[in-house]
């Protein structure tokens, strides 16, 4: 392994083999550092990969990445004890090219996506842990020290891209305000199905998959749940607040448990064998746990800087991992062309994010996380939003029919929920996703 390249970056998920394929690509010399024994063998992952981003970066890559099914169904389901209301989406178009989202394992896609990175002429090395960074006598980073014998590694600019813990940018004191309320505890199980009953029970045919996202269901525990299909297996999982979850004193698999006995999910998932049970922190703060994104000679993506969008209807990291890696190797490659990877002339990084989707969205949507993860949305609202469904759809005749309004005060009473406190919310919903 040589002792010196001109970028080194740590972590070979979609942010890391993105940001070493931009660096390969302009002629750079870059090591692709994995602790794992392969890209994705660390990885824990319950949803969908978006790809438009992938659309320039590896042009049809519909055709070469090993995706599980085309999401062609997306619902957003509401859940109390026994009760469910869905909105559900289904859009052919989905499941034409260019697509729109995919179900994968992930093991199989960051290997797929390191792969082009190395073949564009990175160097891979696996089962490597970065312990530490190297600085020169003025503090500059210049590298980095491995687990391995006489394993430093020397580079003008280091990318930290080593996932929602990431020793490397709290050491060079970009993340100073790393608190519990920024991050969730994802946690799945995946059960395998045959591939004729999952199909039949989810209503899909050839590669049509279905991405269900529940608000509800988390015994109280600020979060929420999901459902997704794979080729012959399904995914059941939850997300859940670290906070919410110490103070429950509940377990994650717990949960995942009941989840799967509610009577919406459990005729999906009734009889499936359980092949894998897998838990993972996420980066959910949203705009305001965005970490220093650049420092002398050191910049950090992906799930490393934050960077997961959860923001109630809209729940990516993929395809921002891609996009921050993307421009972090841009980045990396112009500094060391102009021979100048100061924190001034990395700070271009995080403009260039500004200018895309990657910080745009997270901008954006800055006050969702707060909103999505408040008490009445998690505690009231399911309950309300399933009451009035009910209601409005049961039949007492002789008795005259209730209009909307007159179920939904009812209802309010009930919950002790004042209207004003629902308009404010409203209010704050619809600034935020218009």
């Amino acid at each position: 392994m040589p002792e010196r390249f001109e970028a080194v970056v740590v972590g070979a998920g979609p942010a890391g083999s993105s940001a070493a394929l931009a660096l390969a690509r302009a002629g750079r010399t870059v090591c692709l550092l994995e602790r794992g024994p392969f890209p994705g063998a660390k990885n824990m992952f319950g949803g969908v990969i978006y790809g438009r981003i992938l659309d320039h970066l590896v042009p049809k890559w519909w055709e070469q990445a090993p995706i599980q099914r085309w999401v062609t169904r997306r619902s957003t389901m509401i859940l109390t004890d026994d009760q469910a209301v869905s909105v559900d989406v289904r859009s052919a178009a989905w499941g034409r090219p260019p697509y729109n989202g995919a179900t994968a394992f992930r093991p199989d896609f960051d290997r797929w996506l390191a792969g082009v990175a190395t073949d564009a002429g990175a160097t891979l090395v696996c089962s490597t842990t970065a312990t530490g960074l190297l600085r020169d006598r003025a503090g500059r980073v210049r590298g980095v020290r491995t687990d391995r014998p006489d394993g430093e590694l020397e580079a003008d600019v280091v990318i930290a891209a080593d996932g929602v813990n990431s020793f490397l940018a709290v050491e060079a004191g970009l993340y100073p305000h790393k608190t519990a309320d920024h991050f969730t505890l994802g946690a799945k199980e995946v059960l395998a199905l045959p591939r004729d009953e999952l199909e039949a029970r989810f209503n899909v045919t050839g590669l049509e998959g279905v991405d269900i996202e529940i608000l509800g269901g988390t015994h109280g525990i600020p979060g929420g749940g999901f459902v997704y299909t794979n080729l012959d297996s399904v995914a059941v999982g939850v997300v859940l607040s670290l906070p919410g979850l110490a103070a429950k004193r509940r377990r994650p698999e717990d949960i995942i448990a009941s989840l799967k006995r509610h009577p919406a999910i459990a005729p999906l998932v009734a009889g499936g064998t359980l092949e894998e049970y897998s838990a993972h922190l996420i980066p959910e703060g949203g705009y305001a746990a965005i970490p220093t994104l650049a420092g002398d000679g050191i910049l950090v993506a992906g799930d490393a800087a934050a960077l997961t969008l959860a923001a109630g209807i809209y729940l990516e990291g993929v395809n921002f991992a891609i996009g921050s890696g993307t421009i972090a190797g841009q980045t990396a490659a112009e500094a060391i062309t102009a021979r100048d990877t100061s924190s001034a002339s990395l700070r271009r990084y995080r403009r260039a994010l500004a200018r895309c989707f990657v910080l745009k969205d997270h901008r954006k949507l800055r006050r969702a996380p707060s909103l999505v993860l408040g008490e009445r949305t998690q505690t009231v609202y399911p309950k309300l939003a399933c009451a009035l469904a009910e209601q409005l759809f049961t039949v007492e005749n002789p008795a005259s029919k209730r209009g909307v309004i007159t179920i939904g005060r009812a209802e309010l009473q009930r919950a002790g929920v004042r209207a004003r406190d629902v308009a404010r919310d409203a209010y704050a919903a619809l600034r935020t996703f218009s």
